[in-house]
């Protein structure tokens, strides 16, 4: 197996359009508690499709275990009820990051 420079999660999650400011305003929120809170949380992106109808994250994490321990996190918990009726479709992707020689 390749060298593993890191754990990749990679969400994108479609938001009814009336609670798009919510959330974007609660997944800032999560990914800035989770980059000063989570030592193994190494990146944690937030992009917006052109039609701000997609959320798009690209998070980095020290290794599987890192982000099960982010999964378990109250600030994520919370993000996580506070939106789940938000959400139109959630599809998550996980990836090992190959190291860069």
């Amino acid at each position: 197996m390749p060298n593993s420079d890191g754990y990749a999660v990679v969400v994108t999650f479609v938001v009814a359009p009336e609670h798009r400011g919510a959330f974007r305003e609660a997944i800032l929120e999560n990914a800035a508690a989770s980059l000063h809170l989570e030592p193994g949380c190494r990146v944690f992106d937030v992009c917006e499709g052109a039609e701000g109808a997609e959320i798009f994250l690209y998070e980095i994490y020290d290794d599987e275990a890192a982000f099960r321990a982010h999964l378990a996190t109250e600030h994520f918990r919370r993000f996580d009820v506070l939106t789940a009726p938000w959400v139109h479709d959630k599809r998550v992707q996980t990836y090992q990051r190959l190291a860069q020689r």
